[in-house]
Parts: structure tokens; sequence; C-alpha cells
């Protein structure tokens, strides 16, 4: 009698739709990985509380009388709060390397299975990122529709709540259409469910999200939404080749350089205002650049690229695998066609970069509207994934879209 064989991993597939190989795993292994998960180390509190400590006389002797505790009821001209706003930053600089991102096992992939565009990219995003198949959600949408309504998104959402594993904190949407429900980028929507308050018209501020610049690693299990981020591409080349950035991106710690572009256009660039903070905070670890053009032309160390702008240059900037980059304006976040000569986020996304974001109705120049580059950066730099650092830069996210390879994560340890 021949000797029984060994098995390997199984391809898990459902419905016909393959998926990344894993093992599996029993219900002492899986309850004592997440025991560990959630457990905090004594060292990283220790660390924890030496930076807050460090952090808070630092900011003493940069603010001098300007710092008051943590009386926050003054803002600034860009719309953050002045008395505490470096503080906040600096404290992300400090706890750099405390951070852990979220992985493939808190990620559920949601793909369209009436798009045969959304289905290849859902089917190499699984295999490349190891997602499994209980974590693969799939749901239907009529193909080529740029918005939604919000009765249509509320059934979607009704279908993909029910699907959704307990343990998911984030999701990856395998398309560019739709981006919008109603006033509400799809993102957005996803995370918070459908809320008139989050994309109020006109100039106006809308409600604050609690994420913002937050040190939650597990943004379901404290705050009770789920960030998205749209893996979006004109063609199937290009998702791939935007996928396979954000991989090899992972544990890198590229040398690369923040530009922090200050151009002529005074409406759209508002954000320029912000700008010293992200360098202050940078200090020595990390090389940012105030660029004061219309555009950025010839680098080739682009990690992050920041700018106000209706459109951008790009045939001369090469981007490092897992480059953030975005610009201020109205329409960004129209993904199928620019409006008013107004440039798209998915060029960022074809010019090499891993992630980018842009808003999908009229958001007026509030940059609280829009990532704040400190935010972002010190947030990327503590070693969190692209969806991660970007959700948290934006204050009220409501109206804006998330693009790109969310699980990029080119400082995590």
């Amino acid at each position: 009698m021949s000797p029984p064989r060994k098995r390997g991993p199984r391809l898990f597939e459902r419905n016909g739709f393959p998926l990344a190989r894993e093992r599996r795993s029993s219900t002492r292994e899986r309850r004592s990985a997440s025991r560990e998960r959630r457990s905090a180390s004594p060292r990283t509190t220790i660390s924890v509380a030496a930076a807050k400590a460090g952090a808070q006389l630092f900011f003493q002797k940069i603010l001098g009388s300007r710092f008051r505790g943590n009386d926050d009821s003054a803002r600034g001209n860009d719309g953050w709060p002045r008395r505490r706003r470096l503080g906040a930053f600096l404290l992300c600089f400090a706890l750099a390397g405390a951070a852990h991102a979220l992985d493939h096992r808190q990620l559920a992939l949601v793909v369209n299975t009436a798009d045969p565009l959304s289905v290849a990219i859902g089917e190499y995003y699984a295999e490349r990122r190891a997602i499994g198949f209980q974590n693969v959600i799939r749901v239907s949408i009529p193909p080529g529709r740029a918005a939604l309504t919000r009765q249509e998104f509320e059934k979607l959402k009704r279908v993909v709540d029910a699907r959704t594993n307990p343990r998911v904190q984030a999701y990856a949407l395998a398309w560019a259409l739709p981006y919008r429900v109603e006033c509400m980028s799809i993102t957005s929507a996803f995370a918070y469910g459908y809320d008139d308050a989050l994309c109020s018209q006109g100039c106006k501020p809308t409600r604050p999200s609690r994420y913002f610049n937050s040190k939650t690693r597990e943004p379901y299990a404290d705050l009770g939404l789920r960030p998205a981020m749209a893996l979006a591409a004109r063609t199937l080349g290009e998702a791939k080749a935007l996928i396979d950035r954000g991989v090899a991106a992972d544990r890198t710690r590229p040398p690369g350089t923040a530009y922090l572009v200050s151009t002529s256009d005074e409406l759209r660039n508002v954000r320029s205002r912000g700008y010293p903070l992200a360098v202050k905070a940078a200090g020595e670890r990390f090389e940012v650049r105030t660029v004061h053009a219309d555009a950025l032309t010839y680098r080739t160390d682009v990690l992050f690229y920041f700018t106000g702008a209706a459109r951008v240059p790009l045939d001369t900037v090469r981007f490092v695998p897992g480059a953030m980059a975005d610009h201020l304006t109205s329409s960004g976040g129209v993904l199928d066609a620019g409006e008013g000569g107004q440039m798209s986020a998915l060029a960022w996304l074809e010019a090499g970069a891993t992630a980018s974001y842009g808003t999908v109705v009229e958001p007026c120049n509030l940059p609280q509207k829009f990532p704040h580059p400190a935010v972002a950066i010190a947030h990327y730099l503590a070693g969190e994934t692209a969806i991660e650092a970007y959700w948290k830069s934006v204050r009220m996210p409501g109206q804006g879209i998330f693009v790109g390879e969310p699980l990029a994560a080119p400082f995590t340890r």
C-alpha cells in the first residue's frame, strides 16, 4: 500500500472565482492570534508614554507662549486647531515604529460581478494580497454608472454589511465606477453609510471624521467605521501595475522625498499655509521640500507630492513605489471624465503613484476637505498603510474619494 500523500495549501474557490492560497488554521490558533494582536506589550506602552512626555516638552519650546496644554478652541487660517495641531503631528513622528499596519486578514474586497473589469481586478488583487475567500464580497451593480442613488446604495450596503466578516476593518473596492452616491463619495459612503451631514451642498464645512489623525489601528472595532479605497483603473493593465507597485513597496523604507508644491493658483493653493508644519515635524528623519512653482519637473524620487492646481503635468516626474500624490481642485474625484478641464485623480495613478484623492462634488477650497500633508506623511512614516494614513489626513472626507492600493506600507516593520 502506498504511503499517504501530504496535502499542500488548498486553492479556495466560490462561484468559479479563484482566490488566494492559504492554510486552514485551528480555532485555537485563530483565537491566540487575535489575543496577540489586541494585547499591547509593556514595552510599547512605555514608549508611547515617553513619547508623549518628550513631545509635550518639545511643543513648549517651539510654540512658547502660544502653547497652553489641551486648549484647541482657537483655529488657524488653514482650518485646523492652532494650539494643538503641531503637537499632534509631532507626536505621530515620535511614535514612528509603534504603529502596526492593517493586513490582508482585516481587509474585505468588494467585487462587482456585473463588470468584467471589476472581476478581473478582484481576481488579481485577491491573488497578490492573499485575500481569503471569506473576505471577498460579490455584489451586482449595473456597469458604467458614475453615481448611485441613496436608495440603490443603501440596498447595496445592507448586502455588503451582511457578508462582512466581523474582524474586517476596511474595504477595497475593485472598480473606478461608480465613484459617487448622490453628494457623497462611494468610499465615504461605505465607511459611514449615506449621511447628508457629511456632504452638505455649497461652501460649508461638513461633519468632521473621528478617524482624523487618530491613533486607532482598528477603526471598525474602535470607531464603528470601515474606511474604503477604490482600486480604480481604466484598464486591467493599469490596475495590475497599481497593485504591483503597492506590493513592491511593502517594508522597503524607500529613500524618497516629500514635495510640497506651492503654486500661483491662489484659490487652490490654500494648503500651502500648512506646509511648514510638515517640514518641522519631519525634522531630519525625512526629506521634505517646499517648492514654489506651478508644477514639479524632472524629479525621480517622489514619495509624496501635494499641490493645488486644476491640472498637473506629470510627464517628467517619477514616483517611488508606494507614493501618495494629489492636487486640491474641485473635481479631482470625477473618475470618468474631468469637469471643466480639471485633472482626475486617476492621472496620478497612471503616472506611477500608488494612492491619490479627489472630491466628487464641489467642495469649495476648504482645506479640511482635502488631505493635510503633515498628517498623511506622519502616519505613513509611522508604518501605517496607504488607506490608514490617507484617511486619517482628511478631517471632512464625505465628498472625497480615496483611490489606490490600500495595503501599501513602505514603512511598516
